[in-house]
Formats: structure tokens, sequence, C-alpha cells
């Protein structure tokens, strides 16, 4: 369709490990095709080069569809293939098989000072990622001072770039991706290295990009980030996509995966699982009270014991908190619920964590079973009723009608 700007159709890379591979200079390749010519243009399979090393696939069988003006997340493990299958569809890197499909002027933001050289001043580097996305000077001209006082880094500009902090770098090099106005803005885990504040005016800023009708691929860890940007999200894991769609689905099927990793690796506490009405860890738009199910297997019997819960949000700041004393529960596998009239916190993603006491709580001398952080993490799906700006919206997401109505005369006149 005439609106798609970037087509994967089955691609894929691989790699070979444990061992690294000579490169060639024009001679050699001369060499070769003039003493072996048959072989020199025979396709080499990765299976017949030298026998030497083993291969793993990075990315494997992608293939979607991303049409003008979307912004869509990619969420995944750490070596799940995000960055590589960026750098298939940046060119920086070709792929073993399949192909990808770019219309559209694009800029990336892979790494920090990616297509920055060190020896240029941060003026000239701004000139010079304007021209790799074929700028003229006039326009990287009109750009210039908007991109330098984004970036922060006006005292600097004339220094070179091999003497700013990684922190500068990684300024500068947003603003340039950004405000160069390419169709395409590739955007890799690179905001995790600025501080909190110049990471929500990137955010801000791609936002302010995104409704300008730009395309935006984005790759973050960080779920409430995803969340509010994205309007479909990509689950990548060994190599291939496992799921697409909404972001609050996607969400939970990536933390999902965090579950089962840590089921794999052989923990043995009480924790084993838990989940929002006997289903998954999303709470999403219902009409019934949301209820909380934890599953424990206790060695021993609880007597006038303590059970925490504290919900926390990505800045590790304590939301809301329950605390029961003088429970009792038996030794063997136990079931609590934790049952609520409501739950009305903003859309994200917020981490749990829990304790269980024995004999007491933490005040009173109890012996502490167990402090566990539930995995996955709750995942709040639901429509945002409060205000329209994350910023704005504070914690809790809580309706409520607003009434406009001309004030009468008694009530100016009690002001008075």
């Amino acid at each position: 369709m005439s609106d798609v700007v970037i087509r994967a159709e089955g691609l894929g890379k691989q790699y070979r490990i444990g061992e690294r591979e000579r490169y060639l200079a024009l001679r050699d390749l001369l060499s070769r095709a003039l003493l072996a010519p048959a072989r020199f243009f025979r396709p080499r399979s990765p299976a017949s080069s030298n026998g030497h090393g083993h291969y793993t696939w990075a990315v494997k069988d992608v293939s979607f569809d991303i049409r003008q003006g979307e912004m869509v997340g990619i969420v995944g493990r750490n070596g799940a293939g995000k960055t590589t299958l960026l750098k298939i569809l940046s060119r920086v890197t070709k792929p073993t098989e399949g192909y990808a499909e770019v219309r559209g002027r694009m800029g990336t933001l892979l790494e920090v000072g990616t297509g920055f050289h060190p020896e240029l001043t941060g003026r000239e580097n701004v000139y010079l990622s304007g021209a790799i996305l074929g700028m003229t000077k006039k326009e990287v001209d009109r750009k210039f001072d908007e991109i330098v006082a984004f970036s922060e880094v006006e005292k600097f500009i004339d220094t070179p770039l091999k003497h700013f902090s990684t922190g500068m770098q990684m300024r500068l090099a947003f603003a340039v991706a950004a405000h160069l106005e390419p169709e395409i803005l590739l955007v890799d885990e690179v905001l995790a290295v600025g501080d909190l504040e110049f990471q929500r005016k990137c955010l801000g800023k791609m936002s302010e990009v995104a409704k300008g009708g730009r395309t935006i691929l984005f790759v973050s860890h960080q779920m409430n980030q995803i969340r509010r940007l994205c309007e479909r999200v990509f689950l990548v894991d060994a190599g291939g996509i496992r799921t697409s769609g909404r972001p609050g689905e996607v969400i939970a099927a990536y933390e999902a995966l965090g579950l089962a990793a840590a089921s794999d690796s052989g923990y043995n506490g009480c924790f084993r699982k838990w989940n929002v009405r006997g289903r998954d860890n999303v709470l999403r738009d219902e009409a019934e009270s949301p209820a909380l199910h934890f599953h424990l297997n206790l060695r021993e019997d609880v007597y006038r014991g303590h059970f925490g819960l504290s919900v926390r949000n990505d800045s590790n700041l304590v939301i809301i908190g329950w605390g029961y004393d003088g429970i009792e529960i038996p030794a063997g596998p136990q079931e609590l619920i934790l049952r609520f009239p409501s739950l009305p916190l903003r859309p994200g993603v917020y981490s749990m964590v829990c304790a269980l006491y024995n004999r007491g709580n933490n005040l009173t001398g109890g012996q502490l079973v167990e402090q566990w952080h539930a995995v996955p993490p709750l995942v709040v799906d639901t429509v945002p009723v409060s205000h329209p700006q994350d910023r704005w919206a504070g914690i809790l997401n809580i309706p409520a009608n607003l009434e406009i109505r001309p004030s009468r005369p008694k009530e100016l006149a009690s002001v008075e």
C-alpha cells in the first residue's frame, strides 16, 4: 500500500561466533576472482565457510509493515535481536536473508554519537549529520539554533566532540536526529544515558515529531515510555517477533517472559505466582472489582503473622500499600486474595513488593518468612480519564465532570 513506509519480508541475520572473520582488501577480492572465478561468484553458505566457529541467528524470519505516521515500540529482553533489527533497517548491517524496503529519509539514534566524528566540533557534526540526511546547508542553518538550544550544550558547541561527556554527546545526537526532520526516526535505548528531566524532554519531542506525521521506531526497556508514546508494539524474543498489538497487551506478554525466566532459574521460595482475577497480570477496564491472587507454598504454619503489599511506580515510589496483622495461614499450598472496590491507578506498569512475617511484624520482632517482588509486574491497561498529559495527571485515574454555569449574584456578593 502507498502509505507503508517500512516493509520487512523474511528478514534474518546470522553471525559467526567463536572466530573473527578477516576483512579483505580490494586486491584480495580481485586476486580471488582471477585465481578461482567460479568459486568467487558462487554464493557462499555459512555452513561451507571453512568449517570454523559456530553460527547464531540474531534475527530470524521477521516480517512486518509500518505505515506513515505510526509510532511503533519494540520491546524484548537483552540479546533478543532488537538492536540488530534496527541496524538492518538503517542499512548499518546487511541481512543474511530476506529484505527490507524503507521509503523516506531516515534518521537514526542507535548508539551514543552514531554518525558523529570525534575530531570535529559539535557545530561541524551538526552540519555533517545534516549532509548525511541529504539536507542543504541552508536547511541546517534554519534549524541550528533550535538544535543547540534543545541539546543544552551552547558553551561547548565549538569544542571537539571527543571532549564531550557521554551525556552531552547523547543530548546533541538526539537533538540532531529529532530536529533535522527525517521522515523516519529509529531510536534505540539511548535515552537511558540522560538525566530524568532530559528524558522527559526527549519523550515530549518524539511525541511532537510523531504528531507531525513522521514515523518512529522506538526501542526501550522502560515500559511506561512505550505505553505513553506508542500506538503499536512488537515483542522480539530469540530473534523473532513473538507478538504485536496494543501496548498493554504486548507489555503484559513481555513481562510474562520475566515470570518464565524466574521459574526456570529454580527459585525455591514460598512465592509461586500471582494474577489478576485468576487470569494474567493485566488490570483492564471492567465493571468487576479487581482482585489480586497470590499463590504460595509454605513450609511452616504462620501464626499471628503479617502480610504486607506495596505497589510502586517506575521511580520506586510507593503509590499505595496494605498491611494485615494477626493472620493465620496453614503450611502447604495457599492462595491469598486481595479484593478492592476499585484500583484507580493511572495506566502504566507497577512493581509489587510483598512481605510475609510469622509471629508478629517488622516492628514487633516478627520472623521474616519471605520478601519477594511479584513477577511479572502489574500492568494497568485502562483508559486515561484525568489529564491528557502524563506530566500533570498524577498517579490516580479518577473521572470527574466539569460543569460551567453563570455565577449567581448572591455568590459574587459573598466573595466581595
